[in-house]
């Protein structure tokens, strides 16, 4: 038995071996020799063309698109976005090596947001990360091909995204962002701090946030905390938001919900500013209300949803089906308190808030 070994960069065994079988009833040496040849030069040129195929398979360099809803420089959009990038770098996604991450920032602008979605198309992404219901919906409108992971939706079955919670169906899933049940939570704490609380109204935009979702569950945990519901839908525009407020806080004893919503986001610090001249108690959907100098929060901690956005986007780029990816509820919720602004506003927090209390700003 003969051996003749052929190494090749890149090929996955570390080399070829050809064997040819010796015995007493063989060709004439010359025959022998020219079979070989041939042999050699067929497996050798099918191996060279079968190499690159490989190579290009394991080192394809897979896109992600990113559309969120708030502006490139906001220090949210920033906190977000490197907590979603730390995730995928655990996962073995590292921007430049072998994924590219193209992003669009709404910052507001709804009017942009069709524009925005085809721009990201075109790039042509293996899998799109969404911020938002609105921004969801309109690539949903855009593409029912491409997945898409949403985060910072809280009703993806009323918005239409999907057929089910444990089986999206279609081409989405994604993180819940709030369930119902949260409002019931917000109108406690409001009652806490300003026990004389008679009327709380709830804030949002209609086009950009599911305001119905948020005021039905309002308005079913109302009774139990002795207060009424007064909807205050808005315009994406700061007058609007100023109107509405100012309106609200005519009368004594009033608190205020602000919804998650990128319009509530947006203009987060016209909407503390005027909570904090009309001495309004309001409680808020995140964290960054607060750092702004809102009175209290309590919701998802947001590197957390980012994270678990990473996770069904490495799902997604292994080979997963959207359809096939249940709809994951956050794992994480915090509960904030500014006791500056409450002294400014004249409000004394109980102990029952502060022991809950993930932070305390003072």
């Amino acid at each position: 038995m003969r051996d003749l070994t052929l190494s090749l960069p890149g090929l996955t065994r570390q080399s070829i071996v050809f064997r040819k079988k010796m015995d007493a009833r063989v060709k004439p040496a010359h025959d022998s020799s020219a079979m070989k040849r041939r042999e050699f030069i067929t497996l050798v040129a099918g191996a060279a063309a079968a190499w690159p195929l490989a190579a290009r398979a394991q080192t394809r360099v897979r896109r992600i698109g990113v559309f969120t809803s708030l502006a490139a420089d906001d220090p949210a959009t920033k906190a977000r976005l490197a907590a979603l990038r730390q995730e995928l770098e655990r996962f073995g996604w590292s921007q430049g090596r072998n994924v590219e991450i193209d992003y669009r920032f709404g910052a507001g602008r709804s009017d942009q947001y069709v524009s925005q979605a085809k721009e990201l198309l075109a790039l042509r992404p293996d899998v799109i990360l969404t911020h938002s219901t609105a921004i969801t919906a309109t690539m949903q409108r855009e593409t029912n091909t491409i997945p898409i992971v949403f985060t910072e939706v809280s009703d993806p079955i009323g918005a239409g995204f999907i057929n089910s919670l444990p089986r999206p169906g279609g081409n989405l899933t994604g993180v819940l962002l709030y369930e119902t049940g949260i409002v019931g939570k917000w109108l406690a704490m409001l009652k806490e701090i300003a026990p004389g609380l008679t009327r709380v109204a709830v804030l949002g935009n209609p086009k950009t946030a599911p305001f119905d979702y948020f005021r039905s569950a309002a308005e079913s945990a109302a009774p139990s905390l002795a207060v009424e519901i007064v909807p205050a839908p808005v315009a994406n525009a700061a007058a609007d938001i100023e109107r509405a407020i100012t309106s609200f806080a005519a009368t004594p004893n009033d608190g205020l919900i602000v919804l998650p919503d990128p319009t509530t986001g947006g203009h987060r610090d016209l909407i503390v500013a005027l909570t904090a001249r009309h001495r309004l108690p309001a409680v808020y959907p995140f964290r960054l209300f607060v750092a702004a100098g809102g009175l209290m929060a309590y919701g998802t901690d947001q590197a957390d949803v980012q994270r678990l956005g990473a996770s069904y986007l490495d799902r997604v780029l292994r080979g997963a089906s959207p359809a096939e990816l249940p709809v994951q509820a956050p794992t994480k919720y915090e509960t904030l308190l500014n006791l500056k602004t409450a002294k400014v506003l004249g409000f004394e927090v109980p102990g029952s808030l502060l022991v809950r209390a993930d932070e305390v700003i003072e």
